[in-house]
């Protein structure tokens, strides 16, 4: 891994350059602390995965139909690294981008950044509005009911499980724990 990493003001800048929606910079951070997350419980570099998790949508608000395409052109031009803009736009592979998944960052990132989403509107629906009291069951109960949050891809989630070899309820139960820790940056600390 590079050594001059842009620092998580620098990736939260930038991120912030092309994004203005709430919804976008909380999903940003949701993304990002799961990220941390996975990479103390796997005792790889927290910054470099924390960075990556954050600015992984960076293109999604303004150029949604060249999402992941924009991502590395903005990377580039930003002085990123090929090593994080790869791991950036591999998060799309199968959907807008060709780059599988290779990295244990990068199969964490692809695991998790739908999960997230389904996660958030699991806690939003509660009487708490609360990731603090939300459980695995809870998400997996609403994971069946196709409707709800229908943008969350959850055939993406379970190929993220398949590579990172996890089963799709502990991949839940981590993502839940992460997001707790930033639950009152994503507006999800709830009335609990």
């Amino acid at each position: 891994m590079q050594s001059d990493i842009p620092t998580r003001e620098e990736a939260f800048a930038l991120l912030k350059q092309y994004n203005t929606s709430e919804r976008a910079i909380k999903h940003a951070l949701a993304v990002e602390a799961v990220m941390r997350y996975f990479a103390r419980k796997r005792g790889q570099d927290e910054e470099v995965w924390g960075v990556v998790g954050l600015i992984h949508d960076v293109d999604y608000e303004q150029f949604p139909d060249q999402h992941c395409r924009k991502a590395r052109e903005i990377l580039s031009e930003n002085g990123w690294s090929e090593d994080l803009i790869r791991a950036v736009v591999s998060h799309g592979w199968g959907i807008c981008s060709d780059v599988e998944p290779a990295s244990d960052m990068e199969k964490v990132l692809y695991a998790v950044d739908e999960l997230t989403g389904l996660v958030a509107a699991t806690a939003l629906v509660r009487p708490s509005k609360s990731v603090m009291d939300l459980t695995a069951k809870s998400v997996k109960k609403k994971w069946k009911n196709k409707s709800f949050a229908a943008g969350v891809d959850r055939s993406v989630i379970d190929k993220g499980a398949g590579m990172l070899g996890v089963e799709r309820s502990d991949l839940i139960t981590d993502v839940i724990m992460a997001m707790r820790e930033v639950a009152d940056q994503i507006g999800l600390a709830g009335n609990v």
